[in-house]
């Protein structure tokens, strides 16, 4: 499944080539296209990591999680406990 980042992959390249070729396929300079669309894909760039950052999703906490941190909560309140490292 694609997602948005995954979109951002793909138009950083496609902007760099597709903007500079159209650009002089119009009639501008190479030297003044390839800056033009350096800035289209560092806005994109700067949109993916500021605007629409990644992020972790929350955890979700399920009724049987909630039960067994009471559970420890109330054993750890009772005293020490062995640890085991497995």
């Amino acid at each position: 499944m694609t997602g948005y980042y995954d979109y951002i992959l793909g138009l950083i390249p496609l902007a760099l080539v597709g903007i500079t070729g159209s650009l002089v396929v119009v009639g501008l300079q190479l030297t003044a296209a390839v800056p033009m669309a350096a800035g289209v894909a560092a806005l994109l760039t700067g949109h993916a990591l500021f605007v629409n950052g990644p992020s972790a999703p929350a955890p979700v906490r399920r009724h049987s999680d909630h039960a067994s941190h009471t559970a420890r909560a109330s054993r750890a309140e009772s005293g020490p406990a062995v640890l085991d490292a497995d």
